[in-house]
């Protein structure tokens, strides 16, 4: 049995706990997200050191390998949309079945497209990465993002973005739908 894609709305963990991972999203300050993002990139790495890193728990759930390929690939992309939201440079992430998009006409709310994680998934062929080069790029890239995250003033915070399905996200709503992801993986992989 393949992966079942995940075509959920997450934004729902703005507004409530996650009864998966526990997650409370309205329980996190902003300048508590850098220091978490980091633990949960941690948690997720540690899971690379198992002797059944690259083993799927079932046939259609993703192996640590996978789960730590893609938090890689989503402080990747984080650190691009944060660009985007906050009006910085936003440089492609490079990231395989990632559109950067086109920047917003000067006074447009930024918009940033969607990512289809499992078209990601399957073009990175995450099952047949290396361990030691994920964990090592996992810790670039969530490094990278807590200091991208970090670096935004209190006053640029409020700053909206849209995602390309209509999700509007401040810059402070951003942060915390991030760090969902982060803290969720890591429960999923038990790192």
């Amino acid at each position: 049995m393949a992966i079942v894609p995940d075509v959920k709305d997450w934004t729902w963990v703005l507004e409530r706990p996650c009864p998966e991972c526990g997650y409370d999203g309205g329980k996190v300050g902003y300048d508590e997200v850098p220091v978490a993002a980091r633990a949960a990139a941690a948690r997720v790495r540690a899971a690379l050191d198992r002797p059944d890193a690259r083993r799927r728990p079932t046939e259609s759930t993703w192996s640590p390998l996978e789960y730590a390929a893609h938090v890689r690939d989503v402080c990747r992309i984080f650190a691009f949309r944060i660009a985007v939201a906050t009006g910085g440079p936003a440089a492609d992430p490079h990231v395989p079945a990632f559109d950067p998009g086109e920047a917003a006409p000067a006074g447009a709310v930024p918009t940033f497209t969607n990512w289809d994680q499992d078209a990601t998934a399957v073009a990175d062929c995450y099952d047949r990465q290396d361990p030691a080069v994920v964990a090592a790029e996992l810790t670039d890239a969530a490094e990278r993002v807590a200091a991208a995250f970090a670096a935004v003033p209190p006053d640029a915070r409020g700053r909206t973005a849209r995602r390309a399905d209509g999700a509007l996200f401040t810059v402070d709503g951003l942060a915390r739908y991030f760090l969902h992801d982060l803290v969720h993986h890591a429960h999923d992989v038990r790192g």
